[in-house]
């Protein structure tokens, strides 16, 4: 056995010559506990929030998405987009016209992102497991009538319900031809959209507030689009590699086009949400580094108390560095303990959490999508903390041993 190890795992567990140093070791194992607990739950909350975010884009976003790197719009026929669609691993695939409108029901209006989407919208995503009322069907379009489907802030704002009757006027400007300046209304196209008896709820104000699902064939006439598309989006057959396929489909449309999985289409949200995380383990951190300080106290004092047996030690043979080691092995070992004691208590209330939501969001239920804090381990972030702690307490401890051990010997 290494003998400078021994010795320090003597110390770290028998009784001292004065029983503060006990308590004052308690106390540092204890202060690094609680800082790892507190970076274990606080990045596993992060973690469910994210989590939760992505399960609300999954029921509305493609599995993977192509859009024009130049422009807003491109050629439906383009041969690039052909040969995407003719892919072994492509099950569905949906041509998008997507753009800025403005809707008015009545009195009301309301600027809006109109989203037109082939029939087989349904299949691509799972829109019906977000509609309201849960019976509601999803409609785009029924002889020579066009469904407009809206989110369900917007139908609040627009003063809609789940049904409206009557007709809901969109206006687009017009992309082509000179508008009569004596009549603004001629610079606008104008058509109309009924309601098919339910609205969505992505949970997210980005959707739920602006967007209104109808048929492509509606929006194009409406923008003045015809044969072309924003997006092509698509859902690949079960058990199918997406990050694999997502590359070849680089290869294939080069830079011509952008490829995009569901992450990478909110981009901006995630990239805030890891950052967030990211400054509160940063914030964690630092006061990790203080409860690494008691350790600083607890080895001064063991160093002084501990002065006879370094006596004792080198007329036993023990050299310098070794008497040395000890007391880097103390700072250590009570840095590791309270590691794997902050974890292990942190991980159970996680579990907690996860299993008995003991955390509320809010004092009454049904005020947010979710009642109690959502909570996700992530073990590559318990790996993280683990290894933070461990160089957060060996480098607290290695200049004040040094320092003071080289006073004690010298």
């Amino acid at each position: 056995m290494n003998f400078p190890f021994f010795i320090a795992r003597r110390y770290l567990f028998s009784k001292k010559s004065t029983n503060a140093i006990n308590v004052i070791s308690a106390i540092s194992v204890v202060g690094v506990a609680v800082g790892t607990m507190a970076l274990v739950i606080v990045l596993s909350v992060f973690n469910g929030f994210h989590d939760l975010v992505a399960s609300f884009f999954t029921a509305f976003d493609p599995q993977i998405e192509v859009r024009p790197t130049m422009g807003k719009t491109a050629p439906a026929d383009d041969p690039l987009l052909l040969q995407l669609k003719q892919m072994d691993e492509v099950d569905v695939a949906t041509e998008c016209v997507e753009d800025q409108a403005l809707a008015v029901f009545r009195d009301r209006q309301a600027m809006v992102t109109v989203k037109g989407v082939e029939d087989n919208f349904a299949e691509l995503t799972h829109i019906g497991d977000i509609l309201y009322p849960e019976d509601g069907e999803f409609q785009l379009h029924a002889a020579n009538l066009e469904y407009g489907t809206p989110g369900i802030r917007l139908a609040g704002e627009l003063g809609l319900g789940a049904y409206f009757p009557g007709f809901m006027k969109i206006y687009a400007p017009m992309r082509e031809g000179q508008p009569d300046l004596t009549d603004p209304s001629t610079a606008f196209s104008v058509d109309s959209v009924i309601s098919p008896g339910c609205v969505f709820a992505v949970k997210q104000g980005k959707y739920d507030k602006s967007y209104i699902i109808t048929s492509i064939a509606f929006a194009r006439r409406l923008f003045g689009l015809q044969g072309e598309l924003s997006s092509l989006e698509f859902r690949l057959k079960p058990g199918s590699d997406i990050d694999g396929v997502k590359e070849r489909m680089r290869n294939v449309v080069g830079e011509k086009y952008q490829v995009l999985d569901r992450y990478e289409q909110q981009a901006d949200t995630f990239r805030i949400m890891q950052i967030e995380k990211f400054i509160a383990y940063i914030f964690l951190t630092f006061i990790l580094m203080v409860a690494c300080f008691n350790i600083i106290g607890s080895l001064s004092m063991l160093i002084i108390d501990k002065k006879d047996d370094v006596v004792t030690l080198r007329n036993m043979g023990a050299s310098d560095r070794q008497i040395v080691q000890i007391f880097l092995f103390e700072g250590r070992m009570i840095s590791a303990l309270g590691a794997v004691l902050g974890i292990a208590v942190g991980l159970l209330l996680c579990w907690i959490q996860q299993t008995f939501g003991v955390v509320a969001l809010g004092e009454s239920s049904g005020s947010f999508v979710v009642d109690a804090y959502p909570v996700s381990v992530h073990y590559a972030d318990v790996v993280v903390i683990f290894v933070t702690v461990l160089a957060m307490g060996w480098l607290s401890v290695w200049y004040p041993v040094r320092y003071l051990s080289r006073r004690l010997l010298g």
